[in-house]
Order: C-alpha cells, then structure tokens, then sequence
C-alpha cells in the first residue's frame, strides 16, 4: 500500500495495539483507545533476584507535574516477611485506603505472567494461571489512557487484547496464553500438529503482526489425508477476507479488512457442533460449517504469509 493510499474506517474495537518486547524500565505507553470492559493487558516477565517491590499502574493521563491519577496501582512488595500486593488509587494527589492482598505467588529470581482483565465494575487479576484478586473501581475506567511500570522488575514483554467473544469457549482469563518469546516470533509457514483433531469447545489462537509489504495470509487445517476442508485466506489485493472450501470455492466474510501493514492481529477459532466460529481482534465473525467427523479427522493447522507469528496456541 502505497503512503498516498488511505485505510478503511475501522471501528475502535477492531484495532489491536501492537504488543511491546524488553522495554526499558521505567516505562510509560499510551494505552490505545483506552480502557473499557473486556479488555486485557497481558505481563510476561521475571522478577529479580534483589527485588524490593514493584508497580504497575493504569494512569489517567501521563504528566510529572501535577502527577497524574491512578486508577487502579498494583504493587507486589518482597521486601517484606511476607510477600504482599498493595492496591489503591491515587486522586487529586492523595492515596486512598489501600487494600492489601497476601499470599502473592510472585517469586524473586521466578518469571511470571499476570493478566489484568478489565470488567464492567471492577478489574480482576491473575498470576501464573490462577486467579489472585479483584479491585472495584474508584475512578470511572473510561479515564485510563496509560499504563506505567516501575521499579524492580525485567518486563519480556506487554500484550493489549481483548477478551474471547464465544461465551461457549474458554476463556483466556486467568490462564493467558503467553507471546513466545526466544525469537520472539515463530517462523513463517508455521505447522503445527492435531493430533487428535478438533473438538467442540477448543479454541485456536493466533496472534502476529502484518508485514510492511504484505501479499497474502492464509491459515488452513489440514487432515490426514493431506486435504484442506478449511481454509481462511486475506487477500491484500482486494483487501477482502473469505473462507475457502477444499473446492476452492470462496465465501466472503462481511467485516472490516484489518490487515494492514504492520498492524497487530488476533485470529480466535472456536470448534462447535457443526463448524467454526471465527473471531477477529475480540470480535465474532459468523461461522463455517464442517461436521463432526471432519473436525475430528484434522490433524494440521498451516498458517503462511506476509506476517510475523507471535502466539499460535489451540
């Protein structure tokens, strides 16, 4: 796409901000388009070995002076007898009263994930895959537009996403599927094995990020027999999004192109009764049919093109 081109109008809600690998703490970044329930922020990291405390903090606003509010402050402390997390909110200057939370599974010299789920009241919290507390909200959530991390702490990296749309699915609260890491990405066409093919209730998910020059996207599932009942294909030529049959005939998917270069991307395959249910960036997309015994009998998913792979997980 040429620099005089111009994208598609796409709504808020369909736009992923890009996750962020190793920075530098302290660190501050623009949480894009805010924060409102359903949305979650994904911390993967190490906790060194020295460590004394510290915090994460969802900001409204990013100024050093006046300092800003804070809606919701998550503070694990190791400094301590007993490892604790403080949380609290910070309006007009002043701390209110703090709440304090024991028993965190947070370990110095241990890495982590902790997954912040955003919800219509309050924000719960998980670590390491279990649920660990919830916090009311204080402040309105619609005034988050920051996020900042401080003190002693390695961050790998920070995902911005936005909860599983199928209520019939499982959730990635509390358990969260972590960014790989060690490239940080996979290697592009990517295979992975089913070995025991699709069931109803499992989800596929795979995260990347589009390429500056992209020419085309596919994910397929392949069975036994080397044949492709589904395949999901981008075409950046007509900016178009369609399943495609094992006959090569096309469907087209009636939603907005999200594949943009260099634009963060989620894709969430959900295995029911009689098909897949597709989801993009948090949003459902209608669904393809496919039987049982078809589902049952894919043993490959394939994904290739123009992206870098950040999470395949199914």
């Amino acid at each position: 796409m040429s620099a005089a081109e111009h994208l598609d109008p796409i709504p808020d809600s369909f736009i992923l901000q890009p996750p962020v690998f190793h920075p530098v703490v302290p660190y501050a970044t623009t949480i894009f388009g805010g924060l409102y329930a359903g949305k979650m922020i994904m911390l993967q990291g190490v906790v060194p070995l020295h460590a004394q405390r510290f915090q994460v903090d969802f900001q409204c606003g990013c100024s050093l002076h006046p300092r800003p509010d804070i809606a919701f402050h998550f503070n694990p402390r190791f400094y301590t007898v007993k490892p604790h997390v403080i949380c609290n909110t910070l309006q007009g200057g002043v701390w209110q009263k703090e709440v304090r939370w024991p028993g965190v599974t947070l370990q110095r010299g241990a890495s982590f994930l902790v997954l912040f789920l955003f919800e219509n009241e309050e924000v719960k919290v998980s670590v390491n895959g279990q649920h660990f507390l919830h916090y009311r909200y204080r402040l309105p959530l619609s005034r988050v537009d920051t996020l900042g991390i401080y003190g002693d702490i390695l961050v790998k990296a920070v995902g911005f996403l936005n909860i599983n749309p199928f209520v019939e699915g499982s959730r990635e609260y509390p358990v969260g599927y972590p960014f790989l890491l060690y490239s940080p990405r996979l290697e592009v066409p990517c295979s992975r094995a089913l070995p025991r093919g699709l069931w109803p209730g499992q989800v596929i998910v795979v995260r990347g990020l589009v390429l500056q020059e992209p020419k085309d996207f596919t994910l397929s599932l392949r069975d036994g027999a080397t044949r492709v009942p589904v395949t999901l294909r981008a075409s950046f030529t007509d900016r178009t999004l369609a399943w495609v049959s094992s006959w090569g005939r096309k469907k087209l998917i009636s939603a907005p192109f999200l594949f943009y270069p260099q634009r963060f991307f989620e894709v969430l395959l959900l295995c029911q009764e009689g098909g897949l249910k597709l989801a993009l960036n948090g949003q459902g997309l209608g669904a393809t049919s496919l039987d049982q015994k078809a589902l049952e009998q894919l043993r490959e998913l394939r994904i290739s093109g123009s992206v870098h792979l950040y999470c395949v997980h199914y």
